[in-house]
């Protein structure tokens, strides 16, 4: 009786803390910005990435990469063949921090395997050598295909030691994958740039499990970054109806996915009555009603001096960019849209220069530019 008190006022606590209904979102001061579109021939733009700050490398989901300099685009040949189904396709793009020399061009994808029906997702790389992908090879991809459309994920993030991290979503299967590391799917990953395993993984020495795995319990990670002053991996990832998370990734721990959540099934039949069980982590912010995230970036640099520190986030169900403020204890004091009714916000990233770009699935690539 004691604990169950207990878990009940954590719950309660959670809920008050973490939880903020979408009325309590505002409306941007317009006057502090406007938006350049830079490119409007797109379908899905899954993915922005910066080779300079006026060339932009972005992905379509039909499976093909686009460079673009000076509102003109150039294909690149040599992607790799992807698997279209439902979510699945040509995914996230990562460029290796010393791509100026090295020509390391990483992405995720949606992938089929001979003899097999069905996909699952993959992680690869190529060197770009002008408008070719060369030297291709997959570093990672995850076993037990399936025909199901949904959770592919997937998010690519380099750090500053040489590791890449990746999502793949639960694929479907909410009741195995999350919570098995036997199995592929429901986890955050961690190899090194050249697809080796960390030999510090938190599971390399547990029977029968992928040794790739950093983190699980996740339903479709399809935002991360690198935090710039601490080095920590922060996702974001889709929940059911409601319940939308943003979490800070730490190795071995397990993210709760679906034993607990603060969602419900899409028909509005309960999942759970769990919210909060010991040993699983709580999300540093989760969201009633789901925003449908897609894209994470945090600003931090003086180019928008009231947004410096902000997070922002792409709601493909709300069609806006969100921007969240932050207090000292990492908590979230405020919501805001940016471009409210601009479309799917796919993409949202930095340039090198600091200036923030947004990939809207077909209407184009947006730059927001503060108004002094």
């Amino acid at each position: 009786m004691k604990h169950t008190l207990i878990w009940s006022l954590i719950i309660v606590s959670n809920n008050l803390l973490f939880s903020q209904n979408d009325d309590n979102i505002k409306d941007a001061d317009h006057t502090s910005y406007e938006l350049e579109l830079i490119y409007d021939q797109v379908k899905i733009p899954w993915s922005i990435e910066f080779i300079d700050e006026n060339t932009i490398i972005f992905s379509e989901k039909e499976g093909k990469i686009f460079i673009l300099n000076d509102y003109k685009t150039r294909e690149v040949t040599g992607a790799p063949e992807v698997y279209m189904r439902g979510q699945g396709g040509l995914l996230d793009l990562e460029l290796h921090p010393e791509f100026n020399k090295n020509k390391w061009l990483y992405m995720s994808y949606a992938a089929g395997s001979k003899g097999e029906g069905g996909g699952h997702t993959a992680i690869g790389r190529g060197q770009l050598i002008g408008n070719k992908l060369q030297n291709f090879e997959v570093l990672y991809k995850g076993e037990g295909n399936t025909t199901k459309g949904q959770h592919f994920g997937s998010r690519l993030q380099l750090d500053k030691n040489g590791y890449l991290f990746f999502s793949i979503g639960d694929r479907g299967n909410r009741d195995q994958n999350p919570q098995d590391l036997n199995r592929d799917g429901g986890k955050i990953y961690r190899i090194h740039d050249d697809g080796r395993i960390p030999k510090n993984n938190p599971f390399v020495n547990k029977k029968g499990a992928k040794t790739a795995i950093f983190s699980y319990g996740h339903r479709n990670p399809q935002g991360m970054f690198l935090h710039p002053d601490t080095g920590a991996i922060w996702t974001h990832e889709h929940g059911p109806k409601g319940g939308d998370e943003i979490n800070i990734i730490e190795a071995e721990k397990n993210y709760g996915w679906p034993k607990i959540t603060y969602g419900v099934n899409y028909i509005g039949t309960t999942i759970t009555k769990d919210k909060a069980l010991p040993g699983l982590e709580q999300p540093l912010y989760y969201w009633i009603p789901s925003i449908a995230p897609s894209g994470f970036a945090l600003n931090y640099n003086e180019h928008y001096p009231n947004w410096k520190g902000n997070l922002f986030v792409g709601s493909l169900k709300f069609q806006y960019l969100e921007r969240l403020v932050l207090d000292d204890n990492l908590k979230v004091s405020y919501r805001e849209k940016i471009a409210p009714d601009i479309g799917r916000v796919r993409d949202v990233k930095l340039s090198p220069e600091g200036y923030i770009y947004m990939a809207v699935e077909q209407k184009g690539i947006y730059k927001i530019i503060p108004k002094q």
